[in-house]
């Protein structure tokens, strides 16, 4: 089947439609993507040699045209120098004209619908690729993250496997930490109760030395008054 056949075929394809009903969409995309790329390769080829045979059918006409203008013009200047006969001949080449124009109009007209059709199947499947390429970026995206859930999940079982170890463990672990604590807070009340010692004997000395003081004090009052 030739591309131009099969443009009604690619221009109703509905790429959402046909994924939606696919039960492995990475896949079918990929297939798809396969067919639009092998299309659109064709596609390109044929838009190339339609374009061709627009323009080289616009140019037949024009130039059968401008011949059709250049027997008319010829015509009046033969019976405008009164020869009729050379008149007729332009005359003749002109009818004859006219008749090639009406096919390669006609030709023209027929590479003008198929480069148009072209140019849409183009514009179609360049969409098309782009969409899919779109789709299939995002659907392996997805699957990475569902691989990477499944393997979260399952690290998580064996996690909540061994939630009882665990538990044991962090029993064991708050003993411990008690029991630093308690040795931590007995090194503390020694340490307060030397402190209270040294406070204790620090004061007895310090009184004896005021005693001292008030003797002396006491003395040199009595050997001022002569009572020693």
């Amino acid at each position: 089947m030739g591309i131009i056949a099969r443009f009604k075929e690619i221009m109703e394809a509905n790429i959402n439609a046909l994924l939606d009903k696919c039960e492995d969409p990475e896949k079918m995309i990929d297939q798809y993507l396969r067919d639009l790329q092998n299309d659109f390769a064709k596609v390109k080829t044929e838009t190339a040699s339609v374009m061709a045979e627009e323009k080289s059918a616009k140019r037949k006409l024009d130039d059968c045209e401008a011949e059709i203008a250049k027997m008319d013009e010829y015509a009046r200047r033969a019976v405008a120098a009164g020869n009729d006969a050379e008149a007729k001949q332009f005359l003749a080449k002109k009818a004859n004209l006219v008749n090639e124009r009406t096919a390669l109009d006609q030709s023209y007209t027929m590479a003008c619908e198929n480069s148009m059709k072209m140019r849409e199947m183009h514009d179609k499947l360049e969409a098309d690729i782009s969409e899919l390429k779109s789709r299939q970026s995002m659907l392996k995206a997805k699957l990475s993250v569902a691989e990477t859930k499944k393997k979260m999940n399952k690290l998580s079982s064996g996690i909540d496997q061994a939630g009882n170890h665990m538990a044991a463990f962090n029993k064991m672990e708050e003993r411990v930490n008690r029991m630093m604590d308690e040795a931590d807070a007995m090194e503390e009340l020694n340490r307060s109760n030397e402190t209270t010692d040294i406070s204790s004997l620090e004061k007895k000395y310090e009184q004896q030395s005021n005693d001292a003081a008030l003797d002396d004090e006491l003395a040199a009052l009595k050997a001022e008054m002569g009572m020693q």
